[in-house]
């Protein structure tokens, strides 16, 4: 089914770089947070953050690589404003001592961090690590931020998140009967699908509940880049990803050019005040039916992808579950923090 609303456009393209994105932008006084910020498109994003003057918070799993990162970007950067804070998105507890101890405004929260697994891993709640990460962690961070973001859009009319998503979305819709993979044979592919699926109903559900607020949030793909995610991948995964690219579904770009749509959805004038879309190559994309072939359609997004009531659902579940394990934590008599409020 296509869209029925006109694609928002902007004058970038899959070509556009994150610098090109905020080329003759002033951000001073913009507070920044980018997720995943020490290796691959997050560097970037924060990089060209920082060159237009913003205050950007990397948040990071290992503190060593976030202050080579910070230095990196010092460099060529100058005078910018870049800080370091450890966020393991998987640690319940890291992501409440990280919402807890943020103070002060926020503008712009990137939810760029992701990982692949080519087995099955569960975090010790028992939840498929893929959508615990990319998802759930995301989640309780986004969530937990709440008050700093309407904080940020009080005083500058509006704050935006962006959840990085990915043309694998394509490959599943959340299965809500059995998200944790306890009942179906894990397939490593599915399972990152449903969480980059996962990303786009977030971005549909946030602005649904916070847009009054002058919260926003979009989804993006960042398209094809080469970062450390490929390690992990399985040779299968990487079988289909040189089909794809031999079929034209996709070619290879630089992690500035992979940077770039996260930053239109983040700053540019087209994209203030609205949300629940998904962002491909600058733009909107257009909406493909759920049974629509991938390589034809790779610069779409599904209808399964931007379903309202998939996204309702979607955001009762993830609240219940992290619900449920700080309940179970509290019980236990183990460090615990607090569940996010439901919003």
């Amino acid at each position: 089914m296509p869209t029925s609303h006109p694609l928002i456009t902007t004058r970038f393209d899959a070509g556009s770089t994150a610098d090109d994105v905020v080329a003759g932008r002033d951000l001073t006084g913009v507070r920044a947070i980018v997720t995943g910020a020490s290796s691959g498109i997050g560097v970037e994003t924060a990089r060209s953050l920082a060159r237009a003057g913003a205050d950007v918070t990397l948040a990071v799993r290992d503190p060593r690589a976030g202050a080579k990162t910070a230095a990196d970007i010092a460099e060529s950067a100058p005078n910018s404003d870049v800080h370091v804070r450890v966020l393991d998105l998987v640690d319940r507890s890291s992501v409440a001592a990280f919402t807890h101890g943020w103070t002060g405004p926020l503008h712009i929260l990137i939810n760029n961090a992701g990982v692949v697994v080519s087995e099955l891993t569960r975090t010790p709640e028992g939840w498929e690590l893929q959508f615990a990460t990319n998802h759930l962690g995301h989640f309780a961070l986004s969530t937990g931020l709440y008050e700093a973001l309407a904080a940020g859009a009080r005083d500058s009319g509006g704050a935006r998140i962006v959840a990085v998503s990915s043309t694998a979305h394509m490959r599943s819709p959340v299965v809500f009967d059995d998200i944790q993979f306890e009942r179906r044979d894990y397939d490593p592919q599915a399972a990152y699908a449903q969480s980059k699926t996962a990303n786009s109903l977030f971005a549909v559900e946030a602005t649904r509940r916070w847009a009054a607020d002058g919260i926003v949030a979009n989804a993006v793909n960042p398209g094809g880049v080469a970062t450390g995610l490929q390690r992990d991948f399985t040779q299968k995964h990487k079988d289909y990803l040189a089909a794809a690219e031999a079929a034209g579904a996709f070619t290879y770009r630089s992690a500035q050019q992979g940077a770039a749509t996260t930053l239109v959805a983040a700053l540019t004038p087209e994209f203030a005040g609205t949300g629940g879309h998904y962002l491909d190559n600058g733009r909107e994309a257009h909406t493909v039916a759920d049974d629509a072939a991938l390589f034809e359609n790779s610069d779409g997004v599904k209808e399964w992808a931007l379903d309202p009531d998939a996204a309702r659902r979607l955001w009762t579940v993830s609240q219940d579950l992290i619900d449920r394990a700080a309940r179970l934590a509290r019980r236990s008599g183990t460090a615990e923090d607090r569940a996010p409020v439901d919003r």
